[in-house]
Parts: structure tokens; sequence; C-alpha cells
């Protein structure tokens, strides 16, 4: 008999979803709270250094990429310090989130990161093949419809050039409120209320595991893997092969790893060991 909560999580009934009132986030209150609450060293600081971990590896040897929905580029941030010979273009529809994204790249002072305003689903001023990489971390739920997820797969298809690098995670649908709730709220007291209340509107938002394996299938390249956390799909992850990363930056993972607080870092490893029995492999911190 599975517990309580997973049977709720299994539940035959799944929860509809519910997009968000806005694809926009430009609200000062909202960009300003979204952005202090989500730094590195905040409490989505074990979920940042997973992913750009993971998405190192994928984007290993790529010149230039694109970071579709790039938001506050706290995410982007981490992942072009750490592949400082690689070139980054954030993408984001919200003028204010792009505004605190060019004033946090200037405070790391890195300058292998520019940024360009456009929708994300067809990016106007960017040529076919211009890109050698694509991510885009926490995102696809912005989305209004299972009709958008479509045109941004096929816009990922279109901005890379062949055989190239993609790393696109996402929150999973539950299938539960209590699920949503529980998952949004956790965290309720290190947090301001329009974070946790933007959190539960994101999970209320996402897609389904299938109909982003579909997706998927159907918009982008052949060489993609499908992979979500086990039993409960709180994170999805569409990527490419893995390539070897360099010691130094194997290195440098360990290093931040011990650096966040001891309750990040158990949140860190209970993401690599989810992800590890829903069959994703070659864990970067190893």
């Amino acid at each position: 008999m599975l517990p309580t909560f997973l049977r709720e999580v299994f539940g035959s009934r799944t929860l509809p979803r519910e997009p968000e009132p806005e694809l926009i986030m430009d609200g000062q209150e909202q960009v300003t709270a979204y952005a202090e609450a989500g730094r590195i060293d905040g409490v989505m600081a074990a979920a940042y250094l997973m992913h750009s971990a993971r998405a190192s590896q994928v984007i290993q040897g790529c010149d230039r990429v694109v970071d579709l929905g790039c938001g506050p580029a706290t995410q982007l941030g981490q992942i072009a310090e750490l592949n400082p010979n690689t070139s980054f273009l954030g993408v984001d529809l919200s003028e204010g989130m792009l505004a605190d994204a060019r004033a946090h790249i200037k405070r790391l002072g890195l300058s292998n990161v520019e940024f360009i305003q456009g929708d994300i689903t067809h990016v106007e001023s960017l040529p076919d093949g211009c890109v050698d990489g694509v991510i885009s971390t926490m995102t696809l739920h912005h989305l209004p419809t299972i009709e958008a997820l479509h045109c941004c797969f096929r816009e990922v298809t279109r901005l890379l050039r062949r055989d190239g690098s993609i790393y696109i995670v996402d929150f999973g649908r539950l299938k539960s409120l209590k699920s949503v709730l529980f998952f949004a709220y956790s965290n309720r007291k290190h947090q301001p209320h329009v974070f946790s209340l933007d959190y539960e509107r994101s999970l209320r938002a996402a897609f389904l595991l299938e109909d982003l394996k579909q997706t998927a299938v159907r918009e982008l390249p052949s060489n993609i893997d499908v992979y979500s956390t086990f039993a409960i799909p709180m994170l999805t992850l569409v990527k490419t092969r893995d390539k070897p990363i360099h010691d130094a930056v194997r290195q440098r993972l360990s290093e931040m790893r011990k650096g966040l607080m001891p309750r990040y870092r158990r949140e860190l490893d209970d993401i690599r060991a989810f992800f590890w029995l829903g069959g994703l492999r070659n864990d970067p911190f190893r």
C-alpha cells in the first residue's frame, strides 16, 4: 500500500491545469520579492545548484547558449560563472525582470552574458541555427496553453544548430490540491508570501509529464531524453546527452555543495536521489 500522500498524488483524478493569469511578471512588488527570495543563498539554493551542475554537463563545448525565460538571471548567472568560455544570451518577455537580471549580472562582474526582450515561443530577433545550446529553467509553466508549449519547443529546434545541446527543466503537475499546497507553502517561514503564492500558481500551471513527453518527441530533435523525479513528478527534465566536465568544474561543484546551509544541502541530495531513482545517471556531484 502506498502512503496516503502518495495515493493522493497518484489518484485517478488529476488536478486541472490553471494557467497563470499573467505571462509577464512586471509588477515591482512581484519582481523584487521573486528576485530577492530566489537568489543563490535563498530558499531555491539547492535547486539552483542542481540545475547549474546538470546544465553545465550538457552545454560543455558550446560557444553560444540561449536561456529562454531567464527571469532575474539568478540561475543563468551561476551557470555562466561555471562556464566562463561560453557566451550566454538571456531572453525574457518582462522588461522588469530583464532590468533586475542586468543589474545582477553586473554585480557578479560577468562579461559573458547579454540579454534581449522576447517571447520564448518566437524570438523574432534571433535567426535560425544561431546557437549551439538552449537552456530553460522553471519557465514552461508560464506558457498559457499546450499549443504555446509546442511553439516553444519548435522555437528551440529552430534556434539550435545541428546536434545542439538542450537542457529544459520545469515543475510537473501534481495530482492533488493538497500536494500542491504542501510543496508551495512548506518554506513559507523563510520567504515572502508573494513568493509562496507564485510557487502555488506555478505548480497549478505546470504541464503533465505525459504532455511534456509527447510535445518533446513531436517538436524537439530526436536525441533528447525525458526524466522526472521518482514517484512524484515534482520536476521534469528534457535534455540531450551529458558531456565530460573538467575536473576543476567538478571540484568547484563539490565545494559549492559543501558551502550550502545544511538544510539546503540535504534538499540538494534529496533532489539528486529522486532524479537518480527516476533514471537520471552521471551525477556531477559524485
